[in-house]
């Protein structure tokens, strides 16, 4: 088992690490978040993405990212804190951290074989789902479990 630094990569390196993983057949699911206060509803969405496939990359959103997406007082966690949790579930096989306000540039590098958000995103509306498809990935939906949340956590 990889050690937990050893999961979290630059994008060129999870790059060159997802075409070894397409060459030898694995399916690779794909999902983002800023993962700010690790809560039960994360590790269970986790849980439930692995199963999908063979390898899962999970990438959080920076620092600048998640202000811009939340506000100035989030994130509690820094990124590499957020990034280094995330990456300490067995569930999880690599983590990378971008710094875009959304994480369409990172799935159209990556071009995972399923791309999971979970339930409280309406499919028209999931990032990167027609990049994923038009390469003949599948874009699912995990259910939202509902009493958990980051926000109403703060």
């Amino acid at each position: 088992m990889k050690s937990t630094t050893e999961k979290i990569k630059p994008l060129d390196r999870a790059g060159k690490e997802r075409q070894n993983l397409k060459k030898s057949g694995r399916r690779v699911v794909f999902t983002n978040g800023c993962f700010d206060i690790l809560h039960p509803g994360h590790v269970r969405y986790l849980r439930a993405a692995r199963n999908l496939g063979d390898f899962l990359i999970v990438a959080i959103n920076s620092d600048r990212s998640v202000r811009a997406i939340k506000g100035n007082k989030r994130p509690i966690l820094e990124e590499n804190s957020r990034a280094e949790i995330i990456a300490a579930l067995q569930s999880v096989d690599m983590v990378l951290i971008f710094d875009e306000d959304n994480p369409l540039v990172v799935i159209q590098h990556l071009l995972p074989d399923i791309l999971v958000k979970g339930g409280d995103w309406a499919e028209d509306q999931i990032i990167g789902a027609e990049t994923v498809r038009q390469n003949g990935g599948q874009v699912i939906s995990i259910p939202f479990e509902t009493g958990f949340s980051t926000s109403k956590i703060i």
